[in-house]
């Protein structure tokens, strides 16, 4: 368990540096990012978090994931790695349109990109708290902030691009139907 809190001090940092890079970002340098280079730094960002957010995931799901009771409604485990992979994509893709128009409006576009920053954090921090250590409660606490965050940072998205609010709407379904899943596995499992 150290060293997966260690691992996730280590995701923070990232995020946060990642957030430092996005936010401080001066759109008058003349390293100007353009916009397909902004959309594919934060899809692979936010598929990064993804991908050591599963590290944390794989050791439990061969060893206590399969020991819980869960409900019928629980997928397969096979359904997670795709439907994941989508939505870091389209969250990504959505984060990238609205760094786009930081040049119209750096401030509002500086907000949005924080509260996304907050909510990939939390995202991750999930990860750790179900599978890393193995506390559905705390998870079932943490997602319900988690969820709240992805509203707002809905709300902040489509207020600039109506497309990438758009582009949240499957994700907050899906996390929706995880705090349901966790808090039906805490319940089955207290």
């Amino acid at each position: 368990r150290q060293r997966y809190f260690f691992w996730f001090i280590h995701q923070l940092v990232y995020l946060l540096n990642c957030t430092k890079v996005l936010i401080n970002f001066d759109p008058i340098e003349k390293t100007k990012m353009n916009k397909f280079t902004r959309i594919l730094t934060v899809v692979v960002s936010c598929l990064a978090v993804g991908y050591f957010s599963g590290i944390v995931t794989r050791s439990s799901i061969e060893t206590w994931y399969p020991t819980l009771v869960k409900p019928s409604f629980n997928p397969p485990n096979w359904v997670f790695a795709p439907v994941w992979t989508m939505l870091y994509c389209m969250m990504g893709l959505a984060a990238g349109l609205v760094w786009n128009r930081i040049d119209f409006d750096k401030e509002v576009v500086r907000k949005a990109l924080i509260i996304f920053a907050v909510q990939l954090a939390l995202n991750s921090l999930w990860s750790f708290l179900f599978f890393g250590l193995m506390n559905p409660m705390l998870a079932g606490l943490e997602i319900v902030i988690l969820w709240l965050m992805i509203f707002e940072t809905y709300i902040q998205f489509a207020k600039i691009n109506k497309i990438a609010g758009y582009l949240m709407i499957p994700y907050l379904l899906w996390v929706s139907f995880a705090t349901v899943l966790n808090a039906s596995i805490w319940w089955l499992n207290r």
